[in-house]
């Protein structure tokens, strides 16, 4: 069995059970939800949730807990307008918090430059074409989670969110409703959207790779192809023939920001998808409101910082968040490949069991044999007629069917199944 047939076998049919489980879950959790009175639903501002004691254990199982929302909305300012659901029991006790922000939404991001051609015709006349402002659900830097314990709590903070977000919506003056990058953990319990109009596209996902290995060097031999192998080791070989590099790991980047927020910004303006814009302060805070659950690496040459990489984690999991090079020098030094080899490598000798990475750039985590990890979008207009000519467009404007790597992946069908 080749290294390549060797991985498939072990993906699909882990995917396979998992989704065998989402299917389950759905009717148990489903029933168990119908049985209970729903919740109350009421916004808080975040004076108001500081106050309250469900918030401080909210989502914290998550990499990104409370902590990391609050350090969004203090550090990252694009006209968003934040907010929090509450959601309260009979009793008037609040059970839940979700988080939520409302901006003004293209619904074109994503697409491909000739719909964008197309549409900005439309737009000199009408400037607000596919323009709507949105309430999203969810986090405004990331992938977002129900706030829920254990299956019951989730499905019926689910139902309780579907059943009043369209009157929030309206008192919120918004016309589109968005639960923004859920993860496949709420697919199950998300299902009673569909119920009540909205529509489920993919959105960029995540990728991940197994750590079942001693060593990176291990991971080449028992991984990667023969070629992928034999590329990287000259990739390597190069790297360390033209520059020596030295790798640090610290938790507050503070002092080192003025040398890490350009790779950053070098990066960000490569890419051809935005949303949101990180800030000098959002990389300060984090390392030092969450150093628990922060690490950033950092690549030296010499005194210069050639590269570094933003990682969380979350129990055995280390996850990619975002990365920066200086593209003086990141090709010939093949610094994508060298950030890869040392999280991993130091993933592997702190006992993680996956390597987690943020959407884009597929083609290389393709060869490095990464399956996908599906993030959901539900959408929804606050309009019937709307929302009806909506559901047929939005096929049409799902971001991953203009990424034709994507559909490269084995398992490329989880981003679509119910």
């Amino acid at each position: 069995m080749s290294a390549r047939t060797g991985v498939f076998a072990r993906i699909v049919p882990g995917l396979a059970k998992s989704r065998g489980i989402i299917k389950a879950g759905y009717a148990k959790g489903a029933a168990a939800a119908q049985a209970q009175t729903l919740w109350k639903v009421e916004i808080l501002s975040r004076t108001g949730v500081g106050r309250c004691p469900q918030w401080l254990s909210a989502f914290a199982q998550e990499r990104k807990d409370h902590r990391y929302y609050e350090i969004v909305e203090d550090t990252i300012d694009q006209g968003f307008e934040y907010g929090y659901f509450a959601l309260k029991d009979g009793c008037g006790e609040i059970r839940a918090v979700q988080p939520f922000f409302v901006n003004d939404q293209d619904l074109l991001t994503g697409t491909s430059s000739k719909i964008r051609k197309l549409a900005a015709a439309v737009r000199s006349l009408w400037p607000r074409f596919l323009r709507m402002r949105t309430l999203m659900i969810g986090c405004a830097v990331g992938e977002g989670h129900l706030d829920a314990g254990d299956e019951v709590p989730r499905f019926l903070a689910a139902d309780s969110l579907a059943s009043a977000i369209p009157d929030q919506a309206r008192r919120l003056k918004t016309k589109l409703v968005v639960f923004k990058e859920f993860t496949l953990a709420d697919r199950a319990a998300l299902t009673c959207l569909l119920d009540k109009g909205f529509t489920r596209i993919p959105s960029m996902p995540m990728t991940r790779v197994k750590l079942n290995c001693a060593s990176f060097e291990d991971y080449l031999r028992n991984v990667l192809s023969r070629n992928m192998r034999s590329k990287l080791r000259r990739k390597f070989k190069e790297s360390e023939r033209l520059a020596s590099l030295e790798m640090r790991i610290v938790t507050d980047v503070t002092p080192y920001i003025a040398g890490i927020y350009p790779l950053y910004l070098a990066v960000y303006e490569r890419s051809s998808l935005h949303f949101e814009k990180l800030t000098p302060e959002y990389f300060c805070e984090l390392g030092q409101k969450m150093p628990d659950k922060v690490l950033f690496f950092l690549w030296f040459r010499g005194s210069d910082i050639v590269a570094f990489n933003l990682c969380m984690t979350e129990g055995k999991s280390i996850y990619s968040e975002y990365i920066g090079f200086d593209y003086s020098v990141s090709f010939d030094l093949h610094l994508y490949y060298v950030a890869v080899r040392d999280v991993m490598e130091w993933a592997i000798a702190n006992k993680y069991q996956w390597y987690c990475s943020t959407a884009l750039n597929y083609e290389p985590k393709f060869h490095l044999r990464h399956e996908l990890y599906p993030l959901d979008l539900y959408v929804k207009h606050t309009s019937l007629i709307f929302n009806f000519g909506l559901k047929r467009a939005l096929p049409f404007l799902e971001p991953v069917r203009y990424e034709t790597m994507l559909k490269q992946f084995p398992n490329y069908r989880d981003l679509h199944t119910k």
